[in-house]
């Protein structure tokens, strides 16, 4: 499913214009950038946790060279799925 195709679902599931389902979702995606930019959890009870994670310093390979580079520090966006969407999946 794309972007379009979740617009589509949204619009069809609330009885709501396309266009309005489209600014719904922009503003959830919206916020939710900005409260993980904030460093902030984002939690939706049954649905799942939004979270930043730090990755510490590491060394790698370079597989072309074989030669050791260190790969930098970075943050990354996280998603831990809550229990009543694990269960609808299984």
């Amino acid at each position: 499913m794309n972007k379009s195709d979740l617009i589509n679902a949204m619009a069809a599931e609330a009885q709501m214009s396309k266009a309005d389902a489209k600014k719904a979702l922009d503003a959830f995606v919206t916020s939710v950038t900005n409260a993980m930019k904030a460093g902030e959890k984002v939690s939706l009870v049954g649905f799942g946790t939004f979270s930043v994670s730090e990755r510490a310093e590491r060394t790698g390979i370079n597989p072309s060279t074989k030669a050791t580079i260190t790969i930098p520090a970075k943050k990354v966006a996280k998603f831990k799925a809550g229990a009543e969407l694990a269960a609808a999946v299984e």
